[in-house]
């Protein structure tokens, strides 16, 4: 056999890999599942990530035959496969370590395509060539891991932003609302400790009230900001999907309610046939229950019969199911429908006392985090002095695990 000279050492390795681009992938995947933090199929979780490698793989073969720096850095579509890489293991909760290795292994492996390809050869080419070789596969791997990794770390970056971002506005938000009960607390207890000295039972009596009062409220919202602190320091895979008949689910929640209801003469009505589902059943009961109480506290004394309903909705979302709560209540006015999952928003705060109404504003909040968590959703219709509908959109299936 002639001697071959660099280049035709590349265009021949280059060949090589071409040909061989798919078993040389099936190569990289096998490792890369004792590699990584995931299972075996979610490694790429999808056909079109998994079609990514070997044509990942057919561009490092491309760029032996044209060595330019930018040959592969150049190519939109290859460059596009590594930004989605990095967005992957971002949200697979992988490491910087660990793409690294990802990466040193594709290299090793083509390394030893390369030496099999020697061994193949019979009369192995000079040493200086397959050192060639070996470099130019390394630049274009170093190009590609770059890539994934900027993107990577951009992906974190972003994330730390947003939560930075909604720590400092959930801690206000915290603040102000905590503010207004203590602060009436504060008032108060000077004022008491006068009235004690004077004997004036009455007055005590309405100090005695305002305080029972705001503790209660203080006691609500701390009750209501653990529950949504242990929702989010849950991890994804921590949801107890399990088989769950909403339609049992929903009777719970409502003999729960039941004093309440009956209190203000509201009828909770839960119709057949609701889904049996697998999914996390105490978010699912924490959701209904949030939905359902918000209707009873916000019915309209001025109709003779107030209903609560939780029923079947259709739904026009491919693989999911509906479940409707619907009331003949206050309604919503349209202008503040947009703002109604925000935390600490109330919309009827100005009727506490007629309604007999306490609240922190964080129920709505907390149902929509936990519709979010089993990868539903929440919607909402409403007309101001009709009623409202809040709609949960629900996975048929287990939903997969949600970046945060």
């Amino acid at each position: 056999m002639a001697d071959l000279t660099a280049t035709d050492f590349g265009d021949l390795i280059a060949e090589r890999i071409h040909a061989e681009h798919v078993s040389i992938s099936v190569r990289w995947l096998e490792r890369l599942r004792a590699l990584l933090p995931v299972e075996a199929n979610e490694v790429f979780p999808t056909n079109q990530l998994l079609d990514h490698i070997p044509s990942l793989i057919r561009e490092v073969g491309t760029y032996l035959r044209a060595p330019s720096e930018q040959s592969v850095a150049a190519n939109t579509s290859v460059m596009s496969k590594a930004r989605e890489l990095g967005e992957l293991r971002h949200s697979q909760r992988a490491s910087v370590h660990q793409l690294h290795a990802e990466y040193r292994l594709l290299d090793s492996i083509l390394a030893s395509f390369v030496a099999e390809e020697v061994e193949r050869l019979g009369t192995p080419p000079p040493a200086p060539d397959v050192i060639e070789v070996l470099r130019r596969l390394s630049d274009a791997i170093w190009m590609l891991m770059q890539v994934t990794l900027d993107t990577f770390v951009s992906e974190y970056t972003r994330t730390i932003a947003s939560h930075a971002s909604r720590l400092e506005g959930f801690n206000r938000m915290v603040s102000h609302e905590l503010r207004q009960p203590l602060g009436t607390l504060m008032y108060a207890l000077p004022l008491l400790k006068v009235e004690v000295a004077s004997g004036e039972g009455r007055r005590q009596e309405q100090l005695f009230d305002v305080m029972e009062r705001n503790v209660l409220r203080l006691t609500q919202l701390m009750e209501q900001l653990e529950m949504l602190s242990r929702l989010q320091s849950r991890q994804p895979e921590g949801l107890d999907v399990q088989r769950t008949e909403v339609s049992a689910v929903a009777w719970e929640v409502a003999r729960q309610l039941r004093e309440m209801a009956e209190a203000r003469r509201v009828d909770i009505l839960v119709e057949d046939p609701l889904p049996v589902l697998q999914i996390d059943m105490a978010r699912l009961e924490l959701i209904l229950m949030n939905l359902v109480s918000n209707a009873v506290k916000y019915c309209d004394p001025a109709k003779p019969r107030r209903l609560v309903s939780v029923e079947r909705a259709s739904c026009d979302k491919p693989g999911f199911v509906c479940v409707a709560i619907r009331d003949n209540g206050l309604g919503i006015p349209a202008d503040r429908l947009d703002g109604i999952f925000k935390r600490f928003i109330r919309v009827h705060a100005d009727r506490d006392s007629e309604l007999g109404v306490r609240g922190s504003g964080l129920g709505l909040a907390i149902a929509a985090e936990c519709a979010e968590a089993i990868g539903g959703a929440i919607r909402v219709e409403s007309t101001e002095g009709a009623g409202t509908t809040f709609y949960l959109d629900i996975p048929s299936e287990p939903a997969p695990p949600r970046a945060d």
